[in-house]
């Protein structure tokens, strides 16, 4: 584990009410602490779960719009606010990763065709555009995810299908495995959250806060979903009266 602690600047905040200080979870944002080689960031959209992972990206030097050190291309609204006010301890400190940011990867993507020269090597050998959006994503976990790094996954899960979220599980164990590879993890899905010995934070109710697995809506409303199918979709469709 490389990645140790994160920690709000508040004397450096001019102001509370100005985004990214808005949401209610980043406002009371004081430290977290990274425990495990794979933690996970859950919480309803716009609970600023994804505006966290954008700023420790921003820290890293990643390119926010995905990608990393290495990957200079702009897209449109890619800068961190956030950056500015969070300070990274880490143990030790490194430089090699990758932020994916699964709502611009084709601007990635585009990028990638645009500068390598290697034939694609860290993506299978073929341009990620003449790849199915699933495989393109798992060619980068596959080739371009390797040993003594941080990778900052911001729903990963949008291009897998539920078979391919457990080969990416198998991923993320074989990179762990040796202790060397950090994962932090913004996501949705009840299957990647499944992952053994995680630790998972959320950012609901307005706090920033550990959750175990079976506790998240993630994993109850999934659970009584497949349970309860029938009657779910029954007490979900009905006619008001």
């Amino acid at each position: 584990m490389f990645l140790k602690r994160i920690k709000l600047l508040r004397d450096e905040i001019k102001s509370n009410k100005a985004y990214p200080f808005s949401i209610p979870a980043i406002s009371k944002l004081d430290e977290i602490h990274i425990e495990k080689n794979v933690t996970f960031f859950v919480g309803e959209n716009g609970t600023g779960k994804s505006t966290l992972l954008e700023a420790i990206a921003d820290k890293c030097d990643f390119n926010t719009a995905g990608g990393g050190r290495n990957n200079t291309y702009d897209v449109y609204a890619s800068e961190s606010e956030l950056g500015n006010y969070i300070r990274l301890s880490w143990l030790p400190k490194i430089s090699n990763g990758f932020f994916l940011r699964a709502e611009s990867f084709y601007s990635f993507a585009t990028h990638l065709d645009e500068v390598d020269n290697t034939g694609f090597r860290d993506y299978g050998g073929r341009s990620l555009h003449k790849q199915s959006h699933g495989e393109s994503f798992l060619s980068l976990f596959l080739h371009r995810f390797k040993g003594r790094a941080i990778y900052l996954l911001d729903e990963p899960e949008a291009a897998l299908s539920p078979s391919r979220q457990l080969t990416f599980l198998k991923i993320i164990h074989d990179l762990t495995v040796q202790g060397d590879t950090q994962f932090i993890i913004a996501t949705h899905s009840p299957i990647l959250l499944g992952y053994p010995n995680a630790d998972i934070i959320s950012f609901d109710d307005g706090k920033i806060s550990k959750v175990e697995y079976e506790s998240t809506d993630h994993f109850q409303v999934t659970k009584y979903f497949l349970n309860n199918r029938e009657k779910f979709m029954e007490e979900l469709l009905k006619d008001d009266e």
